[in-house]
């Protein structure tokens, strides 16, 4: 049971970061962008939020920074995929270039020429529920240690769900990332439409990275991410461009990473090389499995001209 409890613990504490980006990486995708900077978005949140954190004392503010630092820098992206038309794939790649460099060049500015941040004063708290556990008829106390940015994640993404099959906005983004040139007949403004929806998934991806600096290891370092944004975007995949079926399988790569630490600590001889790998297996096993089953909004990457049919 105690061993239960804390492979729940670190599932949830590794899904926390992916949810946020994985939501990112949907409602873009939804509206009819691919965005592949989720990697970028979430290194550059993980720095500005441990930053901010430092200069005002405060995780929750450094945690809201991060989201719009990952909002401005995706607006770059959004400038190049729906105002110039540029190829959306190369300018993803571009901003996962972007991101990391920005962050290493800022901290060595801020932090005395030291790519590693020293450890933020506070950090993002823990909800704590006490459970009565019975150990040899001994009954005593466990704690479910699950972080706040757990919640917060989990009501953005029952609140996406709402918005995508319950409003009107919704359906105008469905629209936009299925025909976006009906939509436009329609009286659309599908330019308008892709802009938010990427600009809120560069916020979603900062406050991912945030979730990671703040909540998880309390600084940032050049490897803190180490391809977080990439395991989201299969999340993506996997769930189908769905807000609940990339939330199951950002759970699923979180239980993967929990593994790794679980049996990391334990008796059993095994290359902690080896485990370290189980995230990243499972996301290229997924991939494999699921890529051709899952449909895309059609008009996912295509950009969009008005007036052309």
């Amino acid at each position: 049971m105690i061993q239960l409890l804390l492979i729940l613990n670190i599932t949830f504490m590794y899904s926390a970061p992916l949810i946020f980006a994985a939501l990112g990486g949907v409602i873009s995708e939804k509206s009819g962008v691919v965005n592949l900077a989720l990697e970028g978005l979430m290194t550059i949140g993980a720095f500005i939020a441990v930053l901010v954190a430092h200069k005002t004392g405060d995780p929750f503010i450094g945690f809201l920074a991060a989201g719009f630092s990952g909002m401005l820098l995706c607006l770059l992206h959004a400038f190049a995929s729906i105002t110039l038309k540029a190829d959306q794939t190369i300018s993803g790649i571009a901003l996962n270039l972007m991101g990391p460099g920005l962050a290493l060049f800022l901290s060595r500015i801020f932090f005395e020429g030291s790519v590693m941040t020293t450890p933020v004063p506070r950090t993002i708290p823990k909800i704590l529920t006490f459970l009565g556990v019975s150990v040899e008829g001994d009954v005593v106390l466990q704690n479910l240690n699950i972080d706040l940015t757990v919640f917060i994640a989990l009501l953005i993404a029952a609140l996406m769900y709402f918005v995508f099959y319950k409003t009107k906005w919704g359906l105008r983004v469905l629209a936009v990332g299925e025909h976006p040139q009906a939509a436009d007949s329609l009286g659309i403004n599908v330019y308008k439409v892709r802009y938010a929806c990427v600009l809120l998934s560069g916020f979603l991806a900062g406050l991912g990275g945030a979730a990671c600096s703040l909540a998880i290891v309390a600084i940032f370092s050049p490897t803190i991410i180490s391809g977080k944004g990439f395991i989201a975007l299969a999340a993506v995949i996997f769930g189908k461009w769905k807000p609940h079926g990339a939330v199951l399988a950002c759970l699923l790569f979180g239980f993967a990473q929990a593994l790794v630490v679980v049996l990391g600590g334990t008796s059993l001889d095994i290359s902690p090389h080896l485990l370290s790998m189980i995230p990243y297996v499972l996301t290229l096993l997924i991939l494999i499995a699921f890529v051709g089953k899952s449909v895309a909004p059609k008009s996912s990457g295509q950009p969009f001209e008005k007036g052309i049919r």
